[in-house]
């Protein structure tokens, strides 16, 4: 009598198993063309089109300007002023933020931003530019009695705060117009610098300066400096700032802490750098 042969199960050696997908076939895949094209446009100086992406991403033009189209009804692009050419949208702006706030090297910069308060004895504070405004990102208070409070993620306005006008003086002309001419310049206070011809002039001698002083613009009695942080390409990407009731300290007295202002913002500079970049 015959028994029908013995069926073995297959060891687990012998199991087909998918084959993963290489790096340059994910690379190629809808997520990742949308993600280079929301990196490019995050790294250009200024508003660009799908035409001056495509040499450096080697993707179809029509398929940029189709991903770039979806980016923007999302949030994370959107057009620039009186153009069709693309900038980083608000969502795009939110994660930037979100992402400094909670990088892994957060403590670092916090720690580096303490050493700073020490040394100068006022509240210093960490800020970018998240649209039209200026988000603290990062603050450590001074332990004086007499102090202003502003939480973390609080926002400013970009026209009469050192940090906004830091901002703004490194902007190029269009974007820095488009900018001013689309928020209210409101007045604060009896200081607050709300015309456009003046502002202008003012943004000149920050930009050449790369100091920014708020001499009580934004809140009576809160005198206000701020030096520019740059990324690993030399733009500006964030400011270390202090600020002081103006009964304590004096426009002139702020200047003097320009140094160790700067000090810091070299120093946290380097922690928004990727391991083993120059």
């Amino acid at each position: 009598m015959k028994h029908p042969p013995t069926t073995r199960p297959r060891s687990p050696a012998a199991t087909p198993r998918p084959t993963p997908r290489s790096d340059q076939e994910g690379a190629h895949s809808a997520a990742g063309r949308a993600l280079a094209v929301l990196q490019a446009v995050s790294a250009a100086d200024g508003a660009v089109s799908a035409v001056e992406l495509f040499p450096d991403l080697g993707i179809p033009k029509p398929t940029i300007h189709r991903l770039m189209l979806l980016l923007e009804s999302l949030g994370f692009l959107e057009r620039e002023p009186g153009s069709k050419r693309f900038i980083a949208g608000q969502a795009l702006t939110r994660m930037a933020v979100d992402t400094l706030i909670n990088s892994p090297e957060r403590a670092i910069r916090h720690s580096i931003l303490q050493a700073l308060v020490d040394e100068v004895q006022e509240t210093c504070n960490v800020t970018m530019l998240a649209g039209s405004e200026i988000v603290y990102v990062d603050r450590v208070e001074a332990h004086w009695p007499l102090r202003y409070h502003l939480q973390l993620g609080s926002r400013v306005p970009i026209h009469c705060s050192a940090s906004g006008r830091l901002f703004l003086s490194f902007m190029p002309a269009r974007k820095r117009q488009a900018i001013l001419g689309a928020v209210p310049l409101k007045s604060f206070t009896a200081r607050t610098v709300t015309d456009p011809v003046q502002i202008e002039a003012m943004l000149k001698q920050v930009r050449a300066t790369q100091i920014s002083l708020d001499n009580e613009e934004f809140m009576d009695g809160l005198i206000g400096l701020a030096v520019p942080v740059f990324d690993r390409r030399g733009r500006i990407c964030a400011t270390v700032s202090m600020h002081a009731p103006s009964l304590r300290c004096t426009p002139e007295h702020a200047l003097g802490f320009v140094p160790p202002l700067k000090r810091a913002a070299q120093a946290i500079g380097r922690t928004l750098a990727p391991a083993g970049a120059d």
